[in-house]
């Protein structure tokens, strides 16, 4: 017995037809996604999308990257597009669409980072530290006390010549001589040493 097929049952009692609107709507959805309509809206307005893009992005890279892959997408989804004028409509949502996903994209990067370690000295050089500050400390017990207190409270605790001279009861002159003798005696000590 032959086996017959519901198309070819169909054809045989009566033609095979779609309803008078459907015909129309297939008729404006390949009118309004043809690939030629596309591209020449694509062209035709390139300079604006990627004008939106800029508006929304910050580098010209990312902008023209966006503006194709919205021309890829919208071209790959045309059979969406029932009627030609939205065409345009279609590719600037796109590029809105693409741009917010590039931004959270490069906020999520920037979140990712990971954060930079403060710049710390490598334990040689922080053995070299120590070293000097050994032999600055041993030339300072070297030196006179007078000198040793006038530079200790000068540099170490950071007070003024002034504030010195009130603290030792010395005169302002003192202080100057006392300092300018000290570093001269430190200079010659620690060239020694290296």
């Amino acid at each position: 017995m032959p086996v017959i097929s519901p198309l070819t049952a169909a054809n045989a009692t009566s033609p095979v037809r779609l309803p008078p609107q459907r015909e129309g709507a297939e008729e404006a959805v390949a009118a309004g996604t043809t690939v030629d309509h596309l591209t020449e809206t694509y062209r035709a307005h390139y300079r604006s999308l990627l004008g939106l893009a800029a508006l929304l992005l910050d580098d010209t890279a990312s902008c023209e990257d966006v503006v194709q892959e919205a021309f890829i997408r919208v071209h790959s989804a045309r059979s969406r597009v029932r009627e030609p004028e939205k065409t345009l409509a279609y590719l600037r949502q796109t590029v809105v669409n693409l741009s917010r996903s590039a931004l959270r994209r490069r906020i999520l990067g920037l979140k990712l980072l990971s954060k930079p370690m403060p710049d710390m000295a490598s334990a040689e050089e922080g053995a070299y530290d120590q070293l000097e500050r050994d032999a600055l400390i041993k030339a300072m017990k070297g030196l006179q006390r007078r000198q040793r207190e006038v530079l200790v409270l000068r540099y170490f605790a950071d007070m003024t010549e002034a504030q010195v001279a009130d603290t030792l009861g010395i005169s302002l002159g003192s202080v100057k001589a006392y300092g300018s003798r000290g570093i001269a005696a430190l200079r010659l000590v620690m060239e020694a040493q290296a």
